[in-house]
C-alpha cells in the first residue's frame, strides 16, 4: 500500500511538472506572438482583446464588488474583536487598509476570476479540440496560441489587476461602514484615514500579486483546454480540474509572495 502511495505521490509530482512546463511554453509563445505577431502576418486583433476584457472583466465588476464589500465587513468583525482585548479598536482602519490592499483584494479577485474564467477557457478550448477545430486552425496558417491564448492571457493581465482595485475599495468601504458605530468617526474622516494609513508598496504589492494571478487564471484554463482527451467528457473533467488548478496555484503564489515580500 505504500508502494502504492508513493509511485501515485510521484506521478503526481511529475503531472504538476510537466503542466507547469506547458504553462511556461505558452506564456513564452504568447509573449512571441505578441512581440513579433504583426511581423509574421498575424497580429493580435483588437476585437476579440476587446470581448474578452468584456467577458472576464466588466462582467465580473458586480460579483467581485458584492463579495469584496462582505470581506471587508467580515475583516471589520473579527479585527475589532481582536483589538478591544487591548483597547486599540481606532488601529482597525490601519488593519484593513493594510490586510485589504496586500492580501485579501488580490486574492479574493483571483479566486473569483479563477472560478469564472478558468473554467470557461478551458470548456471553450476543450471543445474546439474534440471537434479538431484546434487542427482545422494550424491547417489554414492560423497559430491556436495567437488565436486562442493571446486575447485571454492579456485582457486577464488588464482586469484582475483593476477588478483588485475595485474589490479593494470595496472592502475598505465595507470596513468603513461597520466600524463607524464603533470609532465615532465620520465616513470621510474614515477614509482619509485608510489612504494615509497606507504606503505606495502596499497597494504595489497587491497589484504584482493580481498580475501573476491573471496569467494563473490564463494559463491554467487554455492548457487545460488544450490537453482534453475523451470527448465531452473529457471537457467537463477538463473545466472541473481547471477550477481547482488554478485556485490552488494561486494560493501557493500567493503564500510564496507574502514570504518574501514581508521578511
Amino acid at each position: 500500500m505504500l508502494e502504492k502511495a508513493a509511485n501515485a505521490m510521484s506521478q503526481g509530482v511529475l503531472k504538476a511538472v510537466s503542466n507547469f512546463g506547458y504553462m511556461g511554453a505558452l506564456l513564452v509563445e504568447s509573449f512571441y506572438w505578441i512581440l513579433f505577431g504583426r511581423r509574421r502576418g498575424q497580429p493580435v486583433k483588437m476585437g476579440p482583446l476587446a470581448s474578452q476584457m468584456v467577458e472576464t472583466g466588466v462582467q465580473a465588476i458586480p460579483i467581485v464588488m458584492v463579495l469584496s464589500f462582505a470581506i471587508g465587513v467580515s475583516l471589520a468583525i473579527q479585527t475589532i474583536y481582536a483589538l478591544k482585548n487591548f483597547g486599540a479598536e481606532s488601529q482597525v482602519i490601519l488593519a484593513i487598509a493594510i490586510g485589504v490592499t496586500r492580501e485579501f483584494g488580490p486574492l479574493i479577485t483571483g479566486i473569483l476570476v479563477a472560478g469564472r474564467t478558468a473554467s470557461a477557457l478551458a470548456a471553450r478550448i476543450g471543445s474546439m479540440v474534440v471537434s479538431q477545430e484546434v487542427d482545422a486552425l494550424r491547417v489554414i496558417g492560423i497559430m491556436p496560441v495567437r488565436y486562442l491564448v493571446v486575447p485571454p492571457l492579456v485582457a486577464l493581465l488588464v482586469m484582475v489587476p483593476t477588478l483588485t482595485v475595485l474589490a479593494d475599495a470595496a472592502a475598505i468601504f465595507g470596513g468603513a461602514v461597520y466600524s463607524l458605530p464603533n470609532l465615532d468617526v465620520s465616513l470621510w474622516a474614515y477614509l482619509v484615514a485608510s489612504v494615509d494609513s497606507l504606503k505606495a508598496g502596499d497597494v504595489l504589492q497587491g497589484l504584482a500579486k493580481s498580475l501573476v494571478f491573471g496569467a494563473i487564471v490564463a494559463l491554467v484554463g487554455v492548457s487545460s483546454g488544450f490537453n482534453v482527451k475523451g470527448g465531452a467528457e473529457g471537457v467537463g473533467r477538463a473545466t472541473t480540474q481547471s477550477v481547482v488548478m488554478a485556485i490552488s496555484w494561486i494560493v501557493i503564489a500567493d503564500m510564496v509572495f507574502t514570504f518574501f515580500l514581508n521578511r
